[in-house]
């Protein structure tokens, strides 16, 4: 069940635990900066809309997959991205394919929630990174809208449109 974002901000693909609880990360609260280094960096937070897409796109959990889906009663995969992200202003192109080429290209250990992650060999199929290892995603026929490790998939490209 979605839970609501991930806190932590790159990608950490080697563990997933199936669910994500937005009250299970460290670090956060308030603080500054000092200029000494200890060996560990602030991690980057994502920008408001890109958490707010991830949350609109999760409030969409549930339901239903369909082929050409654009909402709001089912999706497929490109569907719920495009959807997710008009509804914080960012218009994005229609499909998967258009989509791999539109924003910003991310490389994989910048990722962060709210990124668009294209995967399989042939960039057929994308979602939105939740954080955690894991995609938020219009899987295919007969799964419902919902969290998939991110670690099931080969990774195509990933893009920022924020």
């Amino acid at each position: 069940m979605w839970a609501g974002p991930a806190t932590a901000a790159p990608a950490d693909t080697g563990s997933s635990s199936g669910s994500l609880d937005s009250g299970s990360s460290s670090g956060s609260g308030s603080g500054s900066a000092s200029g000494s280094a200890s060996g560990s960096a602030a991690l980057p937070l994502p920008s408001p809309r890109a958490s707010i897409a991830l949350s609109v796109a999760g409030s969409q959990a549930g339901k239903p997959y369909e082929w050409g889906g654009t909402g709001p009663n089912a999706y497929d995969c490109s569907g719920l991205v495009q959807w997710a992200f008009r509804q914080v202003g960012i218009m994005l192109p229609r499909t998967t394919w258009e989509q791999a080429t539109a924003g910003s290209a991310v490389p994989f250990g910048a990722m962060m929630p709210g990124d668009v992650v294209i995967v399989n060999t042939d960039g057929s199929h994308e979602g939105i990174y939740a954080g955690g290892g894991m995609l938020l995603n219009a899987y295919g026929p007969g799964v419902p809208i919902g969290l998939t490790p991110l670690s099931e998939f080969d990774i195509y490209a990933i893009r920022r449109f924020f």
